[in-house]
């Protein structure tokens, strides 16, 4: 038996349990079971958890699991055979018996056919309790894996770690001789665990005869074909598409030297009905490294047995299709297929600006689609795979991307300005099977240990060239139009990571083509228009909608890089009826207008509509955007990653108005918009209203809101309230007109003693004044408490020295008393500082979002006096690799 006083273990839930192993020999068991409990408070079960550890682990594993399990549930951990304090076995046991053993004692303990039963297993836990879940799949209320594997994926070699402890010498002296193992187990995890707890999980291994079973266990993995265990496994990987009908969530510490990202990927394939919640830099010990993950397991099983109660009931009325928020549901959006419209075949498709100008027409396009299609199936390149896209926007990345809805892959899209790490993090939790790029993206691939075949692809066109003979010749066929599933999922794409590491938002072929649609018809899109894409996503929609894609000369990636002179020329190359433009692409477009000549000037006068998005725009800079392209309209669709557009209006013709925030116009034809009020303390309602002047979280409904995040179970909890609804993250209001205001991000709400603050409002009321330039608001001090600072940066500063450097070029200094006094008189809040900065930090994807995380963070080294340098330090290392306000 345990010892008393190991860290976390109620020693009333520890008991023996005399059963049967698999041939009949009557054993003597550990476990770790709440039932008596129960019993004893006479609490009636309602469902029972069976805990299945892995090797070197015991039943201690599943403590937390145990010690939060919710009114009603029985929790049974047992230790296996030979593991943790139940009896040791003179014969090592393989697979086969180990699945019988448990079969034999949840008989004993009455766990077959008394009620619902869930299992949840870790490591090699996980191939023994999916072995017992098959025998008893109409009584499984859920399965939830943590880090395990029923395959070996064939493209990687077995994991290092359990190669070496198998090896012919070391076998013995690592696990048996010597705790090597035991406690290499342990100290796997980040953070650390504490030492009482990596003792506690090594406790029932003190000797080599009680750490007999642990040798036994890695002998019996079967990497090899013949391995004895080798056909018990396989039957068990092959059963798994018994369970399409269980529910199934997988927990994953993507971390881990054993169970990584490779068998996530592998367990997601076998099993794509799973829910999971992938926690990045958690390791082997995903629920020691991440305790909060007991919770999200306790919440996942809790909704099983919700929804198998509501199954059971008999439906009496209608499904209540708005989620019981009582704000009806927008009207039905008309989908515009993921393909290529050749309805004016030999127009241009897509123009490539720069050295060297290229274009393809809609016919070559639609051709060199399907061949690319099948050339990508040649190259094992599937239906359902991910397919993760490091290629320039141009006629290659419209023609891959295309190429692959064609054959009913999922696009997988990153934005390279991230950075390495952080573009490497994403697309790693995609888990990509594919990953098609030029040279330095596939280097930077490889570097940082994204999976998948990696298949190389040019700016020129020559290796799609070659791809697209592949297959012309290899002619594999292409799934019909009508066969692919438009609830399959069409896309992977990522947040710009402004408030937190990027998220990977999934779109279904569906909802891809309600947004297409939706775009056409909020801006009357139509054949025969000419896009200037200088924003990359919708560089990839004109050829859906039959529309021209002039891509500029420019880095993409990085929207200050578009010139006057650029824009020009692209509208001039196809005669441009519209441009999309990041706000910083705009800024630069105006500070450089004085380089035009009169023929550009003249070709600017072309574009009926200009749309820029990604972070509010200033009036003041799309008047000047008028000036250069006066016969356009200036729309700032409202949006994000999830949903966009949501809202559109064109701020110059904006009416005077007292209210606080940026207008962003009425929900597009389609979507709804509600508010989650916002209580004293900034905290959002889980009811919504539709009434004007309340202050809340902007929620949306559409038919092209985003179908989940990827990988990412808690973020969609959180975000789909109440189901079928989008909580945006942002905060705003309505006004008496339908319109939307926002007034920033919920994050970044100042929670004061007199009620919360929002960045946007106080802003506004601000950037008339002459001294300033460009400001920011932010909150320091503690919740509930927090005091409003207001961050200026003057007239002639933030010039390209200050926008380069990665630091502050002079020491922050307290407004002049002439400008603070103004800001406060113009704030209409208290405001506790007014400091100057010579630029703002930004996002990297728009350079536009100010990062108001940063910015606290600085304003509050200020207040507390912290020497310049430790400043200095700060921002430089707060900034990598993200860039400065344009």
């Amino acid at each position: 038996m345990p010892a008393r006083e190991l860290p976390g273990l109620d020693p009333a839930w520890s008991r023996v349990v005399v059963a049967p192993d698999g041939e009949g020999t009557v054993r003597h068991w550990h476990v770790l079971d709440n039932g008596p409990l129960l019993q004893g408070r006479g609490e009636e079960v309602a469902a029972t958890l069976l805990c299945v550890h892995g090797n070197p682990t015991w039943s201690y594993l599943w403590r937390e699991v145990l010690a939060q399990a919710p009114r009603g549930w029985r929790v049974v951990a047992v230790d296996q055979l030979g593991m943790g304090w139940s009896e040791r076995t003179a014969e090592a046991r393989r697979l086969a018996q180990r699945v019988e053993d448990l079969d034999g004692l949840a008989a004993t303990l009455g766990l077959h056919g008394s009620g619902p039963v869930a299992l949840l297993a870790h490591d090699w836990g996980g191939p023994v309790g999916l072995g017992w879940a098959l025998r008893h799949v109409p009584d499984l209320l859920g399965v939830v894996l943590t880090n395990t594997a029923v395959h070996q994926p064939a493209q990687f070699a077995p994991p290092a770690v359990i190669r070496l402890a198998r090896a012919p010498g070391l076998l013995a002296q690592v696990c048996r001789r010597t705790p090597l193992f035991v406690r290499a187990a342990t100290a796997l995890s980040v953070p650390p665990l504490p030492r009482a707890v990596r003792d506690a999980f090594a406790a029932p291994y003190a000797t080599p005869g009680r750490r007999a079973a642990v040798a036994d266990f890695v002998a019996d993995i079967p990497f090899e074909p013949d391995h004895p265990s080798r056909e018990a496994l396989d039957a068990i990987a092959a059963g798994l598409a018994d369970l399409a009908q269980v529910p199934a969530l997988l927990v994953w510490g993507p971390r881990d030297p054993v169970f990584g990202q490779r068998y996530l990927d592998d367990m997601v394939r076998r099993v794509p009905h799973a829910d999971v919640q992938r926690y990045p830099g958690a390791s082997h010990l995903v629920l020691e490294d991440r305790p909060e993950g007991v919770g999200v397991v306790w919440r996942w099983l809790q909704q099983q047995v919700a929804a198998r109660a509501a199954a059971e009931q008999v439906l009496t009325g209608p499904e209540d299709v708005d989620g019981g928020s009582g704000i009806g549901a927008g009207t039905d959006v008309a989908r515009v297929p993921v393909r290529v419209d050749v309805g004016r075949p030999e127009e241009p498709a897509v123009v490539e600006m720069g050295d060297g100008r290229r274009s393809v027409t809609f016919a070559e396009l639609a051709g060199r689609v399907d061949d690319v299609a099948r050339g990508l199936a040649a190259r094992g390149v599937q239906q359902g795979d991910r397919v993760a896209v490091l290629v320039p926007p141009g006629i290659e990345l419209t023609t891959l991307v295309y190429a692959l809805w064609r054959l009913g892959a999922v696009v997988v899209v990153a934005d390279a300005g991230l950075g390495l790490g952080r573009l490497g993090s994403a697309l790693r939790s995609a888990g990509p099977r594919h990953v098609v790029g030029i040279g330095r993206a596939l280097a930077l691939a490889r570097l940082t240990g994204v999976p998948g075949q990696h298949l190389l692809v040019g700016t020129g066109g020559a290796e799609l060239d070659t791809l697209a003979q592949e297959g012309r010749t290899a002619y594999p066929g292409l799934p019909e139009e009508g066969d692919l599933d438009g609830d399959a999922d069409g896309a992977v794409l990522f947040t710009s990571g402004a408030t937190g590491p990027p998220k990977g938002v999934v779109y279904t072929r569906a909802r891809l083509g309600a947004q297409v649609g939706l775009l056409r018809d909020t801006f009357a899109l139509a054949p025969g228009d000419a896009l200037v894409a200088a924003f990359a996503p919708f560089a990839l929609y004109g050829p859906a909608l039959g529309l021209t894609s002039v891509v500029p000369d420019m880095d993409v990636t990085a929207p200050h890089t578009l010139t006057a002179r650029a824009l020009a020329d692209a509208v001039a190359a196809v005669g441009a009826t519209a441009v999309f433009a990041a706000p910083a692409a705009l800024r630069n477009v105006v500070a450089t207008a004085g380089e035009l000549d009169e023929q550009q000037r003249d070709a600017l006068t072309r574009p009926r509509l200009v749309l820029s998005a990604g972070a509010p725009v200033p009036v003041a800079l799309l008047r000047q955007v008028r000036e250069l392209l006066p016969e356009a309209a200036t729309h700032t669709p409202y949006g994000m990653t999830e949903a966009l557009p949501v809202a559109t209006l064109d701020p110059t013709t904006l009416d005077p108005a007292d209210e606080p925030g940026v207008c962003v116009g009425e929900p597009v034809p389609g979507v709804t918009v509600a508010i989650a009020p916002l209580d004293a303390d900034g905290v959002p309602a889980e009811d919504l209203v539709g009434d004007a002047g309340v202050l809340g979280e902007i929620v949306v409904r559409g038919p092209h809101v985003k179908e989940r995040y990827d990988r990412l179970w808690t973020h969609q909890q959180a975000s789909d309230r109440p189901h079928g609804w989008h909580r945006t993250g942002d905060v705003g209001h309505l006004d008496d007109r339908g319109r939307l205001w926002v007034e920033g991000r919920l994050a970044h709400v100042i929670t004061t003693p007199a009620g919360p603050v929002t960045p946007y409002a106080v802003e506004e009321r601000l950037r008339g004044l002459p001294a300033i330039a460009d400001v920011a608001v932010a909150g320091v001090g503690p919740a509930g408490t927090q005091q409003v600072v207001v961050v200026v940066v003057p007239p002639g500063r933030g010039g390209p020295a200050a926008r380069l450097t990665g630091a502050p070029r002079g020491s922050a200094v307290l407004a002049p008393a002439d400008v603070a006094e103004a800001v406060r008189a113009s704030a209409g809040v208290p405001v506790c500082a007014v400091l100057v900065r010579d630029w703002l930090p930004v996002d990297v994807r728009h350079a536009s979002k100010v990062d108001r995380g940063e910015l606290a963070r600085w304003a509050t080294g200020v207040l507390h006096g912290r020497p310049l340098r430790d400043r200095l330090a700060d921002a430089v290392r707060d900034r990598a690799p993200r860039t400065r306000s344009r």
